[in-house]
């Protein structure tokens, strides 16, 4: 049973993205890829071992190599996105990005035959055989275990903020769910997702992980697909909450982001600071709100007293934080509306260019 380690906290301020893509064909729709691009082609060398595929065979996922420093970011996840696509149009296939393809149906799509996930299919059933999301996961190293579980406990009220911006999935099925993020509620669906419980420190994330895994609740910790997490392999806190973006600029101010959060609460454990008290329930009111408004949504604010519109709060960050980029999201069209946009005055077809990632 592979265990994470509190000895795997070394490093401060690395990052690591990773990406989730739908493989589709000439017409933008999905279809099934990745046996070809994963196991039967050499992928690009920046791509050998940080390319894998999900549950369906119409979505792939990428990984960029350690990114020691902040300013290297950027030309990392370039460089991985240009090789996904040359490989992708190499062999037939494009590549799209968004939180659920707008016409992605799953009873008409292949699960993949890896036994990982045909175990999770047999086990969670149809939360599991629907699950057709796409996102982007930002890794932050953390040089100490119990600075990162306290870093994640506070992380955790900045998830609605990020999800807001992120918006860009409000089509599953094949149908508009009203929803601005349709892929946050549908990954609710599984067992062990959405918003966690605040943990005491290292000892006592290390006690949950380790009985999900001894009572079978989880057969890998990868399974505990929450908001944000500790990670105990690659000694990061993973911030998994945004919807999957076509645009790697809207992605570079996820990480803008996640990484000034990150340090500005290491900064704040290293001085002492108690850690708020913020109840779940309440958390998960913001997310809600976040799913249902996106970019026009109001939340509880961080003493969960009022409410603050997202422009202001998003304002607030970056002037906290010194940050732009999430300010450039926030005051562009948001992906949901974009998508509900071209569909309603272009087309299927217009809606599904519009999703695709070009080189780089």
């Amino acid at each position: 049973m592979e265990r994470g380690s509190p000895e795997s906290f070394t490093r401060m301020g690395t990052l690591g993205i990773e990406e989730e893509f739908y493989v589709v064909d000439e017409r933008g729709r999905p279809t099934s890829g990745t046996d070809e691009l994963v196991y039967e082609r050499e992928p690009p060398e920046i791509l050998v071992n940080r390319l894998d595929h999900e549950l369906f065979k119409c979505v792939i996922e990428t990984q960029t190599p350690l990114i020691e420093t902040p300013g290297d970011a950027r030309d990392r996840l370039f460089e991985v996105r240009r090789a996904l696509v040359e490989h992708a149009e190499r062999h037939g296939f494009q590549i799209a990005a968004a939180g659920l393809h707008p016409l992605a149906k799953w009873r008409e799509l292949e699960h993949a035959e890896k036994p990982r996930y045909r175990s999770q299919l047999d086990r969670i059933q149809y939360p599991q055989h629907r699950n057709t999301t796409a996102g982007v996961h930002v890794h932050v190293g953390v040089d100490d275990a119990d600075k990162a579980v306290w870093i994640a406990n506070e992380l955790r009220w900045s998830m609605p903020v990020m999800l807001a911006l992120s918006a860009n999935s409000p089509y599953w099925d094949g149908f508009d769910t009203g929803l601005q993020s349709a892929r946050a509620k549908i990954f609710e669906g599984l067992p062990n997702t959405g918003m966690p419980t605040s943990f005491a420190d290292f000892e006592d994330f290390d006690r949950f992980e380790r009985r999900m895994l001894e009572t079978n609740a989880i057969e890998d910790r990868g399974e505990l697909w929450y908001d944000v997490r500790p990670h105990t392999a690659h000694g990061t806190v993973e911030l998994r909450t945004p919807d999957g973006q076509a645009d790697p600029d809207v992605v570079m101010a996820f990480v803008e982001y996640a990484h000034a959060l990150v340090e500005a609460l290491a900064e704040e454990y290293e001085d002492g600071t108690p850690g708020r008290r913020h109840r779940r329930e309440l958390l998960d009111e913001n997310k809600w709100r976040a799913i249902r408004h996106g970019h026009d949504v109001a939340l509880i604010d961080r003493d969960l007293e009022g409410t603050v519109d997202l422009g202001e709060l998003v304002d607030r960050e970056c002037e906290r934080l010194g940050i732009d980029g999430i300010k450039r999201v926030y005051e562009r069209e948001s992906g949901a509306e974009r998508q509900r946009r071209l569909l309603e005055t272009e087309g299927p077809d217009a809606l599904c260019e519009s999703l695709l990632l070009e080189g780089t």
